[in-house]
């Protein structure tokens, strides 16, 4: 009953001193508010921002390179990669779905596989055009909004305009499925002969798009035809000038590269031309990623068992990169440095500058609970004196004003909180275009900080006060 009682009297203390001298709490909860507002928002966007900006990054291309082992050599010099891609060998695209089955395939954002051969294009079947007549060109086979089926049951769209975003298209990219066979059903009397089950499979029209500086050269616009001639062909059309492949254009592309003078089709229709079945010659992986620290660059082959357990599970680009080689065999792949580089270099800047600012605020917060703590500490010097005079310890008084404290900062932080809540917001939309979410793990560290930079601003105060001697401040010295 007696520490019942003493528990009572005490939280009536702490309660009646805290609705007293209300002008000097409102003005270290302000400082406390306003701190803890800054500290959230910067916390707040310092979480969402790695994701923020590593989908923003994602505009920057590909940060993975994924070729046959057997084309090069390494060669790296000063950070960068300088081996060619050799035309040598080829990897199969039946395994392009086991990206999808690494431990990071959630951070498998797109990937697309490229084939490239050079051709003779013209405008017209017989090699004629308005413009300059037949030409050489890259033609490049890739993917464009290709749905894959997954083990899982989902589907994943992905190509070369996911890994590519700055590419510019004036009409559309090609159908997925064009230059295919695709199965459909008939039923007599229009059934075939040779049909089984009323099933037979007829050929999907190829379209393409071509770069804006080579339909310029040739004269094409959305809606016209591309022929494509490509030598040592004889088992395809390709007699009396007339095109092995001949392609309705689907848009112009520009990307303010080398793409801006090739013409792009689906994979499956450059490997007919180049005989290279179910087979590519480059993939280009866009994964999000976390900033590679020193550990994050060391090869896997020198680590322990427990290092290589840590920088597996860790989302850096070269243990990304060291999965998917895992399942793609015969492949070598090669993280593309400037990329990757720039964008741990930007996104390790931006955190500093997030908790550079929290730091701030937390000081500027504990030198204004510091100041009004000692105000307070001195116009109470003849209550503390009284206090001690009837029997308090050191040590009452000091938890006595510490809890008073604690009450002021439990309540500055929880304002601070809402008002960070909404500045990250703001923050979020204007800078990331999307607003982080409450989070209660930084309402806890909130409450945490604001706990313990009033502690700390409010430590030498609290100090000097337990040390007062009563009876000097009785007798008004």
């Amino acid at each position: 009953m007696a520490g019942a009682a003493h528990n009572s009297m005490f939280a009536r203390l702490v309660a009646d001193s805290f609705t007293r001298r209300p002008r000097r709490k409102l003005l270290t909860t302000a400082a406390l508010a306003l701190g803890m507002a800054v500290a959230t928002a910067a916390l707040s966007v310092s979480l969402d921002v790695g994701d923020r900006l590593a989908r923003e990054f994602r505009s920057l291309g590909a940060n993975l390179l994924v070729t046959p082992q057997a084309d090069s050599l390494p060669l790296e010099i000063g950070g960068v990669d300088y081996r060619p891609v050799n035309s040598g060998a080829y990897l199969p695209e039946a395994d392009l779905g086991k990206l999808k089955t690494i431990f990071w395939r959630n951070n498998i954002v797109a990937f697309a596989p490229l084939l490239e051969i050079s051709a003779s294009v013209a405008a017209t079947p017989d090699g004629s055009s308005p413009a300059s007549g037949a030409t050489n060109s890259e033609i490049i086979g890739t993917w464009a909004a290709r749905p894959m089926y997954l083990s899982d049951g989902s589907t994943f769209t992905t190509g070369i305009d996911k890994t590519n975003p700055w590419i510019q298209i004036e009409g559309r990219w090609f159908a997925p499925d064009a230059g295919t066979l695709k199965r459909v059903y008939v039923f007599p009397p229009d059934l075939p002969s040779g049909a089984v089950g009323g099933q037979t499979y007829v050929p999907v029209p190829d379209e393409c798009v071509v770069g804006v500086h080579l339909a310029r050269r040739l004269g094409l616009h959305p809606g016209d035809h591309l022929y494509i001639t490509y030598p040592n062909r004889e088992d395809m059309p390709n007699y009396f000038g007339k095109p092995n492949i001949g392609c309705a254009v689907t848009g112009i592309l520009s990307a303010g590269s080398a793409e801006d003078d090739t013409v792009l089709m689906p994979l499956v229709s450059v490997q007919r031309l180049a005989r290279r079945q179910a087979e590519y010659r480059k993939l280009y992986v866009t994964a999000l990623t976390k900033p590679e620290a020193d550990f994050g660059r060391r090869d896997p082959k020198t680590m322990k068992p427990d290092e290589l357990e840590r920088w597996s599970c860790s989302p850096y680009v070269s243990s990304i990169a060291y999965s998917i080689q895992q399942v793609l065999p015969g492949s070598d792949v090669r993280v593309i440095r400037r990329v990757a580089e720039g964008e741990g270099a930007i996104l390790t800047k931006v955190r500093a500058l997030l908790w550079l600012v929290t730091f701030a605020a937390l000081l500027a917060a504990a030198l204004a609970v510091g100041a009004s703590s000692a105000a307070s500490v001195i116009e109470r010097r003849t209550e503390i004196g009284l206090m001690k005079a009837l029997g308090a310890s050191s040590a009452t008084v000091g938890f006595l004003l510490s809890a008073e404290q604690l009450l002021l900062a439990f309540v500055g932080g929880g304002i601070g909180y809402s008002l960070g809540i909404f500045l990250a917001r703001v923050v979020g939309e204007k800078i990331f275009g999307a607003a982080p979410e409450p989070s209660l793990l930084v309402l806890l560290v909130i409450l945490c900080l604001a706990a313990g930079v009033t502690l700390i601003g409010s430590a030498i105060p609290l100090r000097r006060a337990s040390r007062y001697e009563p009876a000097p401040i009785l007798r008004g010295e």
